[in-house]
C-alpha cells in the first residue's frame, strides 16, 4: 500500500533499446537519422497515410512552426480554447500575436462551436479583420466536436490547428484526430499515450508544408555551400536517439490505447451510483477517445465532499492526482485578454479531478483509488 501510484507515468514496452541501440551503433546521434524518418512514416502510416509527419522536439514547437507558416505576427488574433494547457496558448504570443479564448461545451469539455462563431462575428466587428488561426484542443483525450468547428472555420476562411497532444488514438465520427485541420500538433512527453522522453510532432497537410516546417525547423538554412539565412529559424528537430524510443513506443501504442480504455471502463464501473460523483465519458457514440486521463467532476452539495478533498486524501494515501486545467482566461499571464463563455470551463475547473490513468497501472492499483473514493 505504501506503493506510490502515479498519474500517467511512460509505459515502455520493451523494443525501444534496439532502436536506440541501432543509433549508437551507427553514430546517428543527431537530429536527423534512420530513426527520425522511421517514426514520421510510423505516425503518419498510423493517422492517414494522405498527411505528412514531421518530427519536432516538442508539441509547443509543433504549434510554434504551425503558426509561422499560417503568417501569425505581431497585431493577428488567434482564436484558442481556453480549458487546456498553457502550451496551447503561449506560441501565439512567441509570435507577438494576441489569442482570444473560447470557452468549453459541458458534454465534450472542448471548444463550443456556439462562442467560436460570436467570438469571430465579433471580432471582425471590433478588429476589422479576421482571427489568423483556430486552435481547437482534444482535451484529456475526447475529441472536439470537428465537424461544426470545420465548418465555421470553412466558413469565415479561417484554418484549424488541431492540438491533439493528448488525443493519439482517438476518434471523432471514425477520423483520426489530428487530421483534421490544416495543421495538428502531436505530444511524445513522457505521460502522454506514448513517449519519446520528450518531443512532439507537426501534422501537415501537404509535403510542401512538411518541407517548410524542416526548413524552420533547422534553423532556416537557405540552400547554398556556406551557412546563408533568410529567414528566422528554430533548432526544434527531433533526434534520432528520441525518434528511436518512438519506433519502439508505436510498435505498442494500440496495446497502451486499449489499456487506458480498460482503465476507463473499470473507474466507470466502480464509481457507478456513488452520489455526486460523475465520470468524464464520451457524449455519443461519435465519440472514441483514448481516455488519456479519466477524470470525474464532484458535486460537493450532494458528494458531502468536494474534489480538493479527494486530492489531498489521495496524496496522504500516496496516490497523485490533478486538478483538470485552469483555464487560460483566468491565468494571470493571460489577464485581459478577450473571452467568449459562458462560465462551462471555470465550473468544471472548480469541480473536477484527473484520476491516475497510465497504461501501466495493474486493476488493483485502480481499486486502490477507487477505495480511497469510496471511503470518503
Amino acid at each position: 500500500m505504501n506503493k506510490r501510484i502515479w498519474l500517467s507515468l511512460a509505459h515502455m514496452g520493451g523494443h525501444e533499446q534496439k532502436f536506440i541501440q541501432e543509433a549508437f551503433d551507427t553514430n546517428w546521434v543527431v537530429p536527423l537519422g534512420p530513426n527520425v524518418n522511421g517514426f514520421e512514416k510510423d505516425l503518419r502510416g498510423y493517422l492517414n497515410d494522405d498527411v505528412h509527419v514531421v518530427a519536432l522536439s516538442s508539441g509547443t514547437a509543433a504549434i510554434h512552426l504551425a503558426l509561422v507558416q499560417l503568417g501569425v505576427g505581431p497585431g493577428d488574433e488567434v482564436i484558442c480554447q481556453s480549458f487546456t494547457f498553457a502550451a496551447s496558448a503561449n506560441p501565439i504570443k512567441y509570435l507577438g500575436a494576441s489569442p482570444v479564448f473560447i470557452d468549453s461545451e459541458s458534454d465534450s469539455w472542448n471548444m463550443s462551436p456556439v462562442h467560436l462563431r460570436e467570438a469571430i462575428v465579433d471580432r471582425i466587428a471590433k478588429t476589422g479583420k479576421k482571427p489568423k488561426a483556430i486552435i481547437p484542443v482534444h482535451l484529456y483525450g475526447m475529441p472536439a466536436k470537428m465537424d461544426e468547428i470545420m465548418d465555421i472555420a470553412n466558413e469565415f476562411e479561417i484554418a484549424v490547428l488541431e492540438d491533439a497532444a493528448e488525443a493519439l488514438g482517438s476518434e471523432y465520427k471514425g477520423q483520426r484526430c489530428g487530421t483534421f485541420g490544416e495543421f495538428a500538433c502531436l505530444s511524445f512527453n513522457g505521460n502522454k499515450m506514448i513517449t519519446t522522453s520528450g518531443g512532439g510532432a507537426l501534422v501537415c497537410s501537404t509535403e510542401e508544408e512538411a518541407k517548410r516546417t524542416m526548413f524552420y525547423a533547422t534553423q532556416a538554412r537557405d540552400d547554398a555551400p556556406y551557412y546563408q539565412h533568410s529567414h528566422i529559424g528554430y533548432n526544434y528537430r527531433m533526434s534520432n536517439i528520441c525518434a528511436g524510443i518512438g519506433r519502439g513506443q508505436m510498435m505498442v501504442l494500440d496495446n497502451h490505447v486499449a489499456r487506458r480504455r480498460a482503465i476507463h471502463q473499470l473507474y466507470k464501473k466502480e464509481l457507478e451510483g456513488i452520489a455526486g460523483i460523475s465520470v468524464f465519458d464520451n457524449p455519443s457514440s461519435d465519440f472514441n477517445s483514448n481516455h488519456w486521463l479519466t477524470c470525474i467532476v464532484v458535486d460537493p452539495a450532494i458528494a458531502g465532499f468536494s474534489c480538493e478533498d479527494i486530492r489531498l486524501k489521495m496524496d496522504d494515501t500516496n496516490i497523485e492526482t490533478r486538478p483538470l486545467w485552469k483555464p487560460m482566461h483566468m491565468q494571470p499571464v493571460f489577464e485581459g485578454t478577450p473571452f467568449y463563455g459562458d462560465g462551462t470551463s471555470e465550473a468544471l475547473f472548480d469541480k473536477g479531478l484527473c484520476l491516475p490513468s497510465g497504461s501501466s497501472l495493474t486493476n488493483d492499483d485502480i481499486l486502490r483509488v477507487v477505495g480511497v473514493i469510496k471511503g470518503m
